[in-house]
């Protein structure tokens, strides 16, 4: 199974940027679908971004134009970038890898999906 470390969380100024990284140890995290979260103290977790593993990004309507999500393949890592930022984008942000996968013809579809354990994004005005 596949590990995810995040990293690159901070304190900035509204209209700064961040980049947050997101490693992976233990399987290529090419196969995955990647997914970012954020998360704010007393609400539900949000879908910030989605990089298929066919290399097809989406994103939510608050961050599009800000954000770009990215993959390196070489060095097993996902990047989420982050400009102009906000003070609403204050959460502390998660990277989460998923796939759907069969173990052998017949199996069952299996199903993987495993999160990192988050960074913390500040954004003050």
């Amino acid at each position: 199974q596949v590990q995810l470390v995040e990293s690159g969380g901070g304190t900035v100024q509204a209209g700064g940027s961040l980049r947050l990284s997101c490693v992976a140890s233990g399987r290529n995290l090419s196969i995955y679908d990647i997914y970012w979260y954020r998360e704010t103290p007393g609400e539900p977790r949000e879908w910030v971004a989605k990089l298929t593993s066919g290399g097809n990004t989406n994103y939510a309507d608050s961050v599009k134009g800000r954000f770009t999500v990215s993959r390196d393949n070489v060095r097993n890592t996902v990047s989420l970038q982050m400009n102009s930022l906000k003070p609403e984008d204050t959460a502390v942000y998660y990277c989460n890898a998923d796939r759907k996968f069969r173990r052998f013809v017949g199996d069952f579809v299996q199903k993987e999906d495993v999160w990192g354990q988050g960074t913390q994004v500040t954004v003050s005005s």
